[in-house]
C-alpha cells in the first residue's frame, strides 16, 4: 500500500449519495440535444462535475437550473 501524500483514500460523504445524471439523461429530461447540454455546462449555466472524461450533472443542479428559468 502507498504511504505519504501520494496515497489518498476515498471516503463516503455523510447521508445518501446523490445520483449524477449523464448528459444524455439531462438532454432527454429537458427535450434538448446533448450538444446544447454541453454548451450550457461550458458557459457555466448548468453546474456539473467531470468524472474522468465525462460530464455528470446532479439532480440538484438540474433543479436549480430549471428554477432560474433558463431553458
Amino acid at each position: 500500500m502507498l504511504q505519504g501524500p501520494a496515497s489518498t483514500q476515498l471516503r463516503a460523504l455523510p447521508g445518501e449519495p446523490e445520483r449524477l445524471l449523464t448528459v444524455r439523461e439531462v438532454a432527454e429530461r429537458l427535450s434538448i440535444s446533448t450538444a446544447t447540454v454541453y454548451r450550457l455546462c461550458e458557459r457555466g449555466e448548468l453546474s456539473h462535475v467531470r468524472v474522468s472524461n465525462a460530464l455528470r450533472i446532479s439532480v440538484a443542479s438540474l433543479e436549480a437550473f430549471l428554477a432560474l428559468g433558463r431553458r
